[in-house]
């Protein structure tokens, strides 16, 4: 039987899941949900209904997993908890300092409903986040360092675009050289939001908009950019899908600490990506943990987890026979 599934949501990250499903065996797409007009989508999968946001529940029996594609800024504190009601969710939600909020809210949503809801999907908050646990427990006796990037950020890029006049916008995180060298030779640096990374904005304005306005408004956005050295560039529509179309990104986490009883021993553990298309990265990972929201719904469980919370092993399409196997 395969896993039923829908998208929230049809962006650059709802066209990256339905890419992904194509990928597993196990996984059937059953519905895209949209709040512009149905007809104005076209999906790539034959077959495949899109749906008006406003019919959702109506859909609450017919799918085993709801996977969110929509912004954190604005769209997923409210959709998660909203349709934690009717399905198990998965969500990529991204804004650090708010996941707890976030977290508190989808469970008890979830919990009341009796459906596994899981947050923060992705590479990082998600893949970053567990190499982050796994090297500090590792190695207890030193210092976490992540580094993002160079790459277009879309959950800065889409709080950009909320901004008033801002027709379409990039955002590039760009790591300090100079820091991440001193990390990586083990100096054990002591760097603030502000040391270790730039952003750069590419923006097209609407005609006539306040540009100072719009600039003054994104660096001091919190949570955002206001903790940054921050650039903001406007340029042409024409501009921007020539020179800032695609969507890369990547990064390192790096665990700098030592063992032996003085401590004498020193060590580095880094995980590095390299991605092309950020969204279609972090679809993937939406996609292997909504199979394990399937799972983990099947064996009884309920409520908000984050990627903390999810055995390894439910990721994967083989059976643990298979694992122990091949990867173990």
């Amino acid at each position: 039987m395969s896993i039923r599934i829908g998208i929230f949501g049809y962006g650059n990250l709802g066209r990256g899941v339905e890419a992904a499903i194509r990928q597993n065996r196990d996984m059937e797409l059953c519905a895209v949900f949209t709040r512009r007009d149905p007809s104005s989508l076209k999906l790539k999968t034959a077959g495949v209904p899109v749906v008006s946001a406003k019919e959702v529940s109506a859909w609450a029996d017919r799918l085993d997993v709801m996977i969110l594609c929509g912004g954190s800024a604005t769209d997923l504190p409210e959709q998660t908890p909203a349709l934690a009601k009717y399905f198990n969710v998965i969500d990529s939600f991204d804004t650090h300092a708010k996941i707890p909020e976030h977290f508190e809210n989808v469970d008890r949503a979830a919990v009341d409903a009796g459906k596994v809801a899981i947050i923060s999907v992705g590479w990082d908050p998600g893949m970053f986040s567990l190499n982050r646990l796994y090297a500090s427990a590792l190695l207890p006796d030193g210092k976490d360092y992540t580094f993002w990037g160079k790459g277009v950020s879309q959950g800065h890029s889409d709080a950009i675009r909320r901004v008033e006049g801002v027709l379409d916008a990039r955002q590039y995180t760009i790591p300090v050289e100079s820091a991440l060298q001193a990390v990586r030779s083990g100096e054990n640096p002591e760097l603030t939001t502000r040391d270790k990374h730039l952003r750069e904005c590419f923006v097209v304005a609407e005609e006539g908009a306040d540009k100072a306005r719009i600039e003054k408004e994104i660096k001091e956005m919190p949570n955002y950019f206001a903790d940054y050295d921050t650039t903001v560039h406007f340029i042409s529509a024409e501009e921007l899908q020539r020179d800032h179309s695609g969507i890369p990104h990547g990064g390192f986490v790096i665990r700098s600490g030592c063992t032996g009883f003085e401590g004498e021993h020193k060590h580095i553990i880094e995980y590095s990506l390299k991605l092309d298309s950020n969204p279609e990265f972090t679809s993937s990972v939406l996609v292997a943990y909504a199979r394990a929201a399937f799972r983990m719904a099947k064996e009884g469980q309920r409520g908000c987890k984050t990627v903390f919370d999810v055995p390894p092993a439910l990721l994967s399409a083989n059976d643990p026979a298979a694992l122990r196997k091949q990867m173990l």
